[in-house]
């Protein structure tokens, strides 16, 4: 069969791009002879995927619980993905900006739209009868989620607002670390102590922590922005899509979690305690939060009445 001009335009290619490793063509030419054609099934690991939820329990709704836990995490590994490609960038625009901020932000519609799986999906009584067995594992330990977190802001509007003033640029990462605004549900209020769940966390994530902020620390998407022009700081597209995904994040996505713990965990009558221990009610809510990942783009008025009337 005689080869079209594509075909010889591809092998020059191919054989150029070898050449620049010292490879052989001939070689990878014949191994691509030998391989196997593509499943769906092989390239995206179904089998695999399909058999990583192992439950607990013989209640039947608590496959829905693991189920959905584990496409969060997926979620959360595609919006972190989305902010590596702008705080890595080069040559950033105020377009690509936009843009990916709006990837993001539509994750985050999905995960908050989904917690009517949640809210709906589960059975109260089975919900309350086998999440005894998760304790103390929480959603709070999820590290995909802090990163998130870690990747969006300047650390110190992470820091709960009572050690603020306590904290600097020249703060180590580790002193910063252990004043988080989320150390507060992880810890006795009265000793200061932290619980098993928050030092179980900080065992196996601090250190991978620690590189993380230290690698974002003039890479996240509040310091990417500032170092645009001016005039790009001013595009109302990129305004409009930081405003946006930081409500999203921080108070529709946020204020959607609390909505669901609050009809599992609080009858009317009592507030049940969350599986790692912490006073969820007032941790949970936006407007004890008060996270905020690009300060400057709101009103000192949208400030001071963040998460309120919600």
């Amino acid at each position: 069969m005689a080869q079209t001009d594509k075909t010889k335009e591809l092998l020059t290619q191919l054989e150029a791009k070898y050449a620049a490793s010292g490879q052989s063509l001939e070689v990878h030419l014949e191994g691509l002879l030998h391989q196997e054609l593509t499943t769906y099934w092989d390239y995206i690991q179904t089998d695999a995927l399909l058999n990583l939820q192992i439950k607990k329990t013989t209640f039947p709704d608590e496959m829905v619980f693991i189920v959905y836990h584990q496409i969060n995490e997926l979620i959360f590994k595609m919006i972190l993905w989305e902010i590596e490609q702008v705080a890595h960038h080069q040559a950033l625009t105020p377009e690509f900006f936009a843009e990916r901020l709006m990837r993001v932000s539509r994750y985050f519609d999905l995960l908050t739209n989904s917690f009517n799986i949640m809210t709906e999906g589960m059975e109260v009584a089975q919900y309350l009868a086998f999440r005894n067995t998760l304790a103390p594992a929480s959603g709070f330990q999820s590290a995909q989620y802090r990163k998130i977190e870690f990747a969006s802001t300047e650390l110190i509007n992470l820091i709960d607002a009572r050690f603020r003033a306590t904290i600097d640029r020249n703060t180590s990462y580790e002193y910063a670390l252990d004043h988080l605004y989320w150390q507060a549900a992880g810890k006795d209020h009265k000793t200061g102590e932290k619980s098993y769940l928050l030092s179980s966390f900080e065992n196996k994530y601090k250190n991978e922590f620690v590189a993380f902020t230290e690698e974002y620390n003039t890479i996240n998407l509040y310091c990417r922005f500032k170092t645009l022009p001016e005039s790009a700081q001013k595009n109302p597209v990129l305004v409009e899509a930081m405003r946006h995904y930081d409500y999203t994040v921080n108070i529709t996505w946020v204020l959607a979690h609390y909505n669901t713990a609050n009809k599992y965990l609080n009858d009317g009558k009592k507030i049940t305690e969350s599986t790692g221990g912490s006073d969820w009610a007032k941790y949970m809510h936006p407007k004890y939060q008060k996270r905020i990942f690009f300060p400057d783009l709101w009103s000192q008025d949208e400030l001071a009445n963040w998460g309120q009337d919600v």
